[in-house]
């Protein structure tokens, strides 16, 4: 069998269709489109939405902390004002641990809020733009090589 009797096999296999054929299959072709498009919208937000939820969390943390510093602070001044000894100084003491570890949960929820910043999702509207400009028919088709055939 002969390169050129391969090629006739293949010619016949896939037959050139037709402009009415393909002109009937835009619509599902950008129906395919839109539904990619919108699940790569749904996975960006849904990614941006975690660490937004994820900052939250540690920034409640953080709160939590700072409440129980002020009790323990507030006991502390008490202690203070009633022994004048070491008793308000122990208070004291576990308010300054408890400030360090709400600002260490500060620090990591504003680090994940950040992470999470812009709120755009910025995947998908470059998308939509190269889709747009191979609508219009402008600028190349990603992945596809013309060059090499």
């Amino acid at each position: 069998m002969t390169d050129s009797t391969r090629s006739d096999k293949v010619r016949h296999k896939t037959r050139p269709r037709s402009l009415f054929a393909l002109v009937q299959d835009v619509p599902t072709l950008v129906t395919d489109l839109v539904k990619g498009e919108l699940a790569m919208l749904k996975y960006e937000v849904i990614g941006t939405l975690k660490a937004f939820g994820i900052g939250a969390g540690f920034l409640v943390g953080a709160l939590v902390f700072v409440f129980a510093m002020l009790g323990v602070l507030l006991t502390g001044i008490v202690l203070l004002l009633a022994i004048w000894l070491p008793g308000w100084a122990s208070a004291l003491i576990v308010a300054g641990v408890l400030l360090l570890v709400a600002a260490l949960l500060a620090f990591l929820g504003y680090k994940a809020i950040k992470k999470g910043l812009p709120a755009v999702p910025e995947k998908t509207i470059a998308s939509l733009k190269a889709d747009l400009k191979a609508v219009k028919g402008v600028g190349s088709i990603p992945g596809a090589r013309l060059d090499e055939r």
